[in-house]
């Protein structure tokens, strides 16, 4: 009996002990807890992972804020290595113009139209988590992108049986991104394409790739930005390379303009993630843009420098 209580007595000593010579870490602890919630005990969102719903072909994890349009314009010149005869790419290229409108800062729906193959696209954004802190700590946002396109070139032989199936393709992606500090953000993009024909049965209609990007600003409205997708095993065909694509983003009041250098001249996902046919080693690089504006309904800005581009 006497051996219990003299190790509840010891027990309780190292207790009080600990109590008395640690109140300073306790109330450190708290105060940082307490710092992460807002007034209102709602949690703080993390805004501006990315500048654009694009990191440069590729789709960011951000959305069109609710009840926003956007319109973005994008081109990519020809390949610079055809020197100054074709005046290094101008006088070749490819032009995508895509609307985004966006619901309830969870939901976007995307439609668009590439001059390449007479490609329509149409699709949607879902936010599945925000970045978050406070009284729920989330440390990355998640969006799932999934789209169709469909091919409307005229068939090379009319007379044959072609089937409406054979112009469709897919594409989902999973996009994951974290903002890591107020210049750094990175963002992870495992995706899948689906082809309904292929041109030979040595290609896969089933495609998988993962895609790496990332943001880093320089000022308030400029960042450089940079991109890669890697093809897994089973792609299409040999003569394709991996997309690398670097750029910078700059803001300007109610436009953002990201210009940037590619291997990949496609700016719909089958495209740039499996028929990039540029390398940069060979100088097969491809100068672009693109550009965005922003129209809010039932929101009202004093200026077009309140506009925000990452709801």
């Amino acid at each position: 009996m006497k051996k219990i209580l003299n190790t509840k007595f010891r027990l309780l000593l190292i207790a009080i002990i600990t109590m008395f010579a640690c109140p300073v870490n306790y109330s450190q602890d708290l105060d940082e807890l307490l710092s992460k919630v807002d007034s209102d005990g709602s949690p703080e969102l993390v805004y501006g992972i990315f500048k654009g719903t694009t990191i440069i072909n590729g789709q960011s994890v951000e959305i069109a804020g609710n009840n926003d349009l956007r319109f973005l314009v994008s081109h990519r010149f020809g390949d610079v290595s055809r020197g100054l005869y074709d005046f290094f790419g101008l006088d070749q290229g490819t032009t995508r113009l895509g609307f985004e409108y966006g619901i309830k800062n969870h939901l976007s729906f995307i439609i668009g139209r590439s001059s390449y193959e007479k490609t329509y696209d149409g699709g949607m954004k879902i936010k599945i988590l925000n970045q978050q802190k406070g009284a729920r700590n989330i440390p990355f946002a998640v969006t799932v992108y999934t789209a169709v396109f469909v091919n409307t070139m005229r068939w090379e032989d009319p007379e044959r049986e072609n089937l409406f199936a054979s112009r469709f393709s897919y594409s989902t992606q999973l996009l994951a991104a974290r903002k890591f500090n107020k210049k750094l953000s990175l963002q992870i993009s495992p995706s899948f394409v689906h082809y309904n024909l292929v041109k030979s049965t040595d290609d896969q209609n089933n495609i998988f790739s993962l895609g790496l990007g990332g943001r880093y600003k320089l000022g308030s409205r400029f960042s450089v930005n940079g991109e890669y997708f890697y093809l897994f095993p089973g792609k299409t065909s040999d003569e394709y390379s991996n997309s690398l694509s670097l750029g910078v983003d700059i803001e300007t009041g109610g436009h953002v303009f990201q210009l940037h250098c590619t291997n990949s001249q496609l700016m719909f996902a089958p495209g740039y993630i499996t028929r990039s046919d540029g390398k940069w080693s060979d100088g097969n690089v491809f100068f672009g843009f693109n550009i965005y504006r922003n129209f809010s309904f039932g929101r009202k800005f004093e200026s077009d420098s309140e506009i925000s581009f990452t709801q």
